[in-house]
């Protein structure tokens, strides 16, 4: 069994209710969200691709990867997709303490030139005392109905595409990852997903 879920069970959403799962089911909308960046190669493709569908993207970056890829971050600011923190290294909440894991995230603020105030946790581990400074600090903490599983490097492109298209609805929040780990499954699903569902009458909307 994965260690992960692949569409987020309604428990956790009821219990984390100040957390964001998913949007409004009326519209034929969906949210691609990818984590991990900005990336050489890989994020300047993902805009390529998101510009060919006129889709709107929400890119949650880890800030040392911003600090050392400046010109690929203003990349994404000037094709106007949202930018969430993604903290400054990458931190697991669950093994780190508060004020540890705050500190992280607010230096990634610094780097973060916009006022963005969009957040998601690394691994999705945040503990309740994190969450409630951020929240305080005036997050929204994002997190998501559909995980691609893109990053799992024992499951199959195909597989991985079988994921999305199998779990997603309107209003879904979809991970996908513009990272080295998950290139390949990327590279492959995200033009798929893109046509797929424009041929299906959806538009892509990034998250504000």
């Amino acid at each position: 069994m994965k260690p992960y879920f692949i569409k987020t069970p309604s428990f956790l959403k009821l219990f984390f209710n100040n957390w964001a799962w998913s949007f409004s089911r009326k519209n034929k909308v969906i949210y691609l969200t990818f984590d991990d960046g900005p990336t050489p190669e890989i994020t300047t493709w993902v805009l390529k691709e998101l510009a060919k569908y006129n889709a709107e993207g929400t890119f949650f970056c880890i800030g040392k990867n911003i600090q050392e890829n400046t010109e690929i971050y203003q990349k994404i600011i000037e094709a106007k997709h949202s930018i969430g923190n993604h903290t400054f290294n990458h931190l697991n909440g669950w093994k780190t303490t508060t004020y540890a894991y705050i500190d992280d995230c607010l230096k990634t603020t610094n780097f973060i030139n916009n006022t963005s105030k969009l957040f998601r946790p690394p691994y999705g581990k945040l503990s309740l005392s994190q969450s409630k400074k951020l929240r305080k600090q005036g997050y929204k903490i994002i997190m998501w109905d559909v995980l691609s599983a893109d990053f799992d490097l024992k499951i199959s492109p195909e597989k991985c595409l079988e994921n999305v298209v199998r779990n997603t609805e309107n209003g879904s929040i979809i991970v996908f990852h513009d990272s080295l780990k998950a290139k390949e499954k990327l590279y492959y699903v995200l033009p798929k997903i893109l046509e797929y569902y424009s041929h299906k009458g959806y538009s892509f909307k990034k998250i504000t």
